[in-house]
């Protein structure tokens, strides 16, 4: 029977299982750019890990929101839950170049795992490592290292996203114990997390300085968990809300001073943004993969749809996209790895390479055309989960008026 005469549902098969093959063997010789030797082990590493573990399942976690326990377990044993903690606390010892390679590599295969990965290791543990003490961090990050357990930030609330000060989540100071109330909103992992970092305000009339950090054990009486929504993409982690109705917790589980709420946001958000940066650049590059590769197959004319000039340039402008969102992201990374203030950095690596994603996955559609916009080739769940790596860790508005505002103190314009 020749591929005239077979099913549409065949044909397709079979063509994405020649398409498959072909494109790991071209991702396999690319993007080892000016990698120390330990990177390019580590990116070969998880690159070979994407392609044998993530990228045949990531369609099924999408179709069926399946959350991919193990696979996160795996990524655990890789020893990348931990990827930039000391090893003196049980982590890899790594930098946060390293990081975002890791990011952009499994974010490549799968960018629900590149979700929770980056949620558990940038906004939790990034955040306890930072400012727990020695107490916390035995209890709430070190038994969080090998990817058997995960841990989830709550920070934004049905009411509010980016005016993080407007938060109505309160926790009040009763004995020995704090009590929270209120709702938070968002909270990637928040079904299988197994502790949480909450942001809750202690004194409103103190504004930004009367906000606070909580590290909160899962499951605890007094806190119960939302609907999972149901996602655009990235359909492969839980989010949803958690209520909090007079949780109670004891007084040690303050992270930080009380009052210090806002600038640990602050200071973890940026962290958690190079994270989506990296994510984003795998979104991008799995879409750009999708697209050059089809394209080299796809016959118009009598020759592949490669020749054309006009594919030629959406490839080209592409290409230079994604390299151009690479630099900033790595340079981001060894910012936070020389010095203390990386916040223009991570803002401009995460506005470049989401924005990025969004265009080339936005491109990889329209050159695949039909075959782009359905669900037996993977361009379309490129498109659907590329478009939250512009809205969540800070939008690319926001960030925009971050960058902004940075300048201004750069430039001495500030009145």
């Amino acid at each position: 029977m020749t591929s005239a005469m077979l099913p549409m549902g065949a044909v397709i098969r079979k063509s994405r299982k020649i398409f498959f093959k072909k494109m790991v063997l071209r991702r396999n010789i690319s993007n080892t750019f000016n990698l120390p030797d330990t990177h390019k082990m580590l990116q070969q590493t998880c690159r070979k890990f994407a392609e044998e573990e993530l990228q045949p399942l990531a369609a099924k976690f999408d179709k069926e929101h399946l959350f991919p326990g193990e696979q996160i377990k795996k990524i655990g044993k890789l020893g990348l839950m931990g990827l930039t903690l000391p090893e003196n606390e049980g982590g890899s010892g790594l930098d946060n170049v390293a990081y975002v390679v890791a990011m952009e590599e499994i974010s490549r295969g799968c960018a629900s795992c590149a979700t929770i990965f980056s949620v558990h290791c940038s906004l939790y543990l990034g955040a306890i490592e930072k400012f727990g003490n020695d107490s916390q961090k035995k209890k709430f990050l070190k038994p969080f290292m090998d990817g058997k357990k995960i841990g989830c930030f709550a920070l934004s609330e049905p009411g509010n996203g980016s005016d993080a000060v407007a938060a109505s989540t309160t926790a009040r100071l009763d004995g020995d114990s704090w009590i929270l109330n209120g709702t938070k909103a968002w909270v990637t992992n928040g079904y299988e997390a197994e502790a949480a970092v909450v942001f809750a305000a202690t004194n409103k009339s103190k504004k930004h300085k009367g906000i606070s950090f909580f590290l909160v054990p899962k499951p605890i009486d007094g806190l119960s968990l939302g609907k999972k929504e149901d996602k655009m993409g990235i359909r492969g982690s839980s989010t949803c809300n958690l209520i909090f109705e007079d949780c109670r917790i004891p007084r040690e589980n303050l992270l930080g001073q009380e009052g210090d709420g806002f600038k640990i946001a602050m200071a973890t958000l940026d962290f958690g943004r190079i994270g989506i940066a990296g994510q984003a650049l795998g979104i991008a590059q799995a879409a750009f993969d999708c697209a050059i590769n089809y394209a080299s197959q796809r016959k118009a004319f009598g020759s592949p749809i490669l020749n054309l000039q006009t594919i030629q340039l959406k490839l080209a402008e592409m290409e230079m996209r994604i390299e151009a969102a690479r630099l900033l992201t790595r340079k981001a990374a060894m910012v936070r790895d020389t010095r203390e203030k990386y916040t223009k950095e991570a803002a401009l690596a995460k506005v470049a390479a989401s924005e990025t994603a969004t265009y080339v996955s936005h491109q990889a559609v329209q050159i695949l055309g039909g075959m782009g916009y359905v669900s037996d080739m993977p361009a379309e769940r490129h498109y659907r989960d590329a478009r939250i790596t512009e809205i969540y860790a800070g939008t690319a508005e926001i960030l925009r008026l971050v960058i902004a505002e940075n300048l201004m103190k750069q430039y001495d314009l500030t009145e």
